[in-house]
């Protein structure tokens, strides 16, 4: 299991924003803005609220250009969320595998969050205060979750040595345990005492958010015990 003080091993995979020529950067940057006018937009006057046409007003671009970026409203509210676990794919796709899997599901993870753009906690923060209070963004996340999860456990077992002795459902049990850790020190890391709105400050920033993540991890082996108990 990895211990408190591990930090992420091996290869960090390729960003693709920094191979692209100018046009795609640009692409890149209209992307950003969208997704902080969404995540501000919908904070102050609602998901359902707040029109499409309001959204590309704000940013000053056309349907189009959104729907070359997004898929809905939906899509980009939970853009923070899904870079998280599109870069956590990648993690796993370069990773060694050699070890304890449950161990690279970790590793992943802590190394994903490292990975992510400057300012991504407060982004994530927000769409995850909005998602918790409205149904669509749920649903929206928890069908993103379940289509992450499949793909996974397909590059694991795909990957895996075939004397590993780990088959899907061993593949896809320990990463629901590695969610459900996830999803423990989420909560403790959003959650405000003072009941303020969500933000990046408040001792509430990225490297709070890994000690949580670590400290969840932690516990695993005294949970595992008590399943025998």
């Amino acid at each position: 299991m990895t211990s408190a003080a591990a930090t992420p091993t091996g290869p960090t995979p390729p960003d693709p924003a920094r191979q692209l020529p100018l046009r795609e950067r640009k692409k890149l940057r209209t992307r950003q803005a969208l997704v902080d006018a969404a995540l501000r937009l919908f904070t102050e006057r609602g998901f359902a609220e707040t029109t499409l046409d309001q959204l590309v007003d704000e940013v000053e671009v056309s349907k189009r250009t959104f729907f070359r970026a997004f898929s809905s409203k939906e899509d980009v509210a939970l853009a923070p969320e899904k870079e998280l676990w599109d870069t956590y794919r990648r993690r796993i796709e370069a990773a060694s595998l050699a070890g304890p899997l449950l161990d690279a599901y970790q590793d992943a993870l802590i190394a994903a969050i490292a990975d992510m753009s400057d300012g991504w906690e407060g982004r994530f923060l927000i769409s995850r205060a909005l998602a918790d209070r409205t149904p669509a963004l749920t649903a929206h996340s928890l069908q993103h979750c379940a289509e992450v999860t499949d793909a996974v456990v397909r590059t694991v077992v795909a990957r895996l040595p075939a004397d590993s002795g780990i088959g899907e459902l061993p593949a896809r049990l320990l990463l629901e345990l590695m969610v459900a850790a996830w999803r423990s020190a989420l909560r403790e890391w959003s959650a405000a005492a003072d009941g303020a709105a969500p933000t990046a400050d408040a001792g509430r920033d990225r490297e709070a958010l890994r000690a949580s993540v670590r400290a969840a991890f932690a516990a695993l082996p005294d949970v595992a015990t008590l399943v025998r108990a």
